[in-house]
């Protein structure tokens, strides 16, 4: 599927005159795939997970967001294609328009797909997604180790509404950080909270 495809759902939802969202303009990346972790105070305040699949940002609205705890088992329902430019875009989606409300980049970084067959060989990380289940290890900021996410219900086709789980898998560095209070969480950006994006953008 042409990206411009894949990113058709993503542009139906906004208006490009009123948002400063990234339009997505085919934005290349680097020689290892990205991943970004955003903090969303819309309708209500929920972490944004995304992975870099191909041409663009594979997402889930994570409501209690990424946990360093094994034993945390994560909600994830997956949302429309971004474009890989969004991973960038930190501000106030204006109200009214789809998801308004202010965003700030909590973390991001390279990630290290780690997916495997039964006989230990590599899969393609975009069929392993496809299939349900995929293992990755990030290296972020702020998140550092093997993940895990896991379609638990509804089908690859449409067939119901999907949910799965995210997980951070046991051992490795006792070191990462799980998902903060949002409201004091701060940018890995530019270092503001939810509050600091919000008040700047009003001009106050």
């Amino acid at each position: 599927m042409a990206e411009r495809d894949r990113l058709r759902d993503y542009r139906g939802k906004r208006d490009f005159e009123r948002t400063g969202e990234p339009r997505g303009r085919g934005a290349s990346g680097g020689a290892r795939p990205r991943f970004v972790v955003q903090i969303h105070d819309a309708s209500t305040t929920h972490f944004d997970f995304r992975l870099q699949v191909g041409g663009v940002l594979k997402s889930w609205s994570v409501p209690k967001g990424p946990s360093a705890d094994p034993k945390d088992k994560r909600l994830a329902v997956p949302t429309e294609d971004h474009p890989l430019e969004y991973e960038e875009f930190e501000g106030v989606i204006p109200r009214g328009e789809y998801g308004g409300g202010t965003v700030i980049v909590w973390d991001h970084g390279t990630y290290e797909p780690l997916s495997h067959d039964r006989e230990g060989r590599p899969v393609d990380f975009a069929q392993a997604l496809e299939r349900g289940h995929v293992t990755f290890r990030l290296r972020g900021s702020k998140l550092r180790g093997e993940y895990a996410l896991t379609r638990f219900r509804g089908g690859r086709d449409g067939d119901g509404e999907q949910a799965w789980l995210l997980v951070r898998r046991a051992g490795g560095s006792a070191r990462a950080h799980g998902a903060p209070d949002p409201r004091r969480a701060r940018s890995v950006r530019s270092g503001r909270t939810l509050a600091q994006v919000a008040s700047e953008a009003a001009g106050r």
